[in-house]
């Protein structure tokens, strides 16, 4: 875990300053969270990173609150939270996992490109399934890595190599993915993939049955 904290602190200023890779799919995502959300729920973004996801959305729920373990990521989150002058969106430093969040206290829980980041997917999932209200939903965006061997020859190992150290990467196809929700007792509504392209991110939208 110490490895992760130091590499995110270390790229948090240029991840902010990087480009969305697929705008298009980014803004689809967006638009599909938006149709989803209601003006009076109570939302958690757990690995918010920047807080860009997380403010994009906060003008269409009640309050919206980001967690990090890398505080130098929360540092820039509460930074652009003060920018736009965003009041229902607040920043912590904290992780998924051993979160002191109350059973069924949450309208909506999103975990954007962070499942395949986390030691115990299965845990994380079955946590944000206890912490949702019935009915609530889980949205999140997954790269699903399972057989993309090309991906981790012309990216990742060029960026461990250059970086040293990196947060370890769990491969897992979008099939797993999917049945790892179903059995924490989640419908899901929504399994998206732009383009069919397995190289792209599984947007999936999964409710706690009421």
């Amino acid at each position: 875990m110490a490895q992760s904290h130091r590499f995110w602190n270390w790229i948090a200023r240029r991840y902010a300053r990087m480009p969305v890779r697929d705008d298009a799919s980014y803004r689809e995502k967006l638009r599909r969270t938006q149709a989803v959300l209601q003006p009076d729920w109570s939302v958690l973004e757990f690995g918010c990173g920047t807080g860009t996801t997380a403010l994009e959305h906060a003008p269409h729920v009640t309050e919206i609150r980001g967690i990090d373990s890398a505080p130098k990521m929360i540092e820039i989150c509460r930074e652009r939270a003060r920018t736009t002058g965003c009041d229902n969106a607040s920043f912590d430093i904290a992780a998924i996992d051993g979160l002191d969040q109350p059973d069924s206290s949450l309208d909506a829980v999103l975990g954007m490109s962070i499942l395949h980041l986390v030691d115990d997917r299965d845990a994380v999932i079955a946590s944000v399934h206890r912490m949702l209200r019935p009915g609530g939903v889980f949205i999140s965006s997954t790269i699903c890595l399972e057989g993309q061997a090309r991906l981790f020859r012309r990216v990742i190992l060029p960026m461990a190599n250059l970086v040293g150290v990196l947060p370890r990467i769990h491969a897992f196809s979008r099939t797993d993915l999917i049945a790892a929700l179903e059995a924490a007792g989640f419908e899901i509504e929504d399994n998206w993939q732009p383009d069919e392209d397995a190289t792209k991110a599984v947007f999936v939208i999964a409710r706690k049955p009421a």
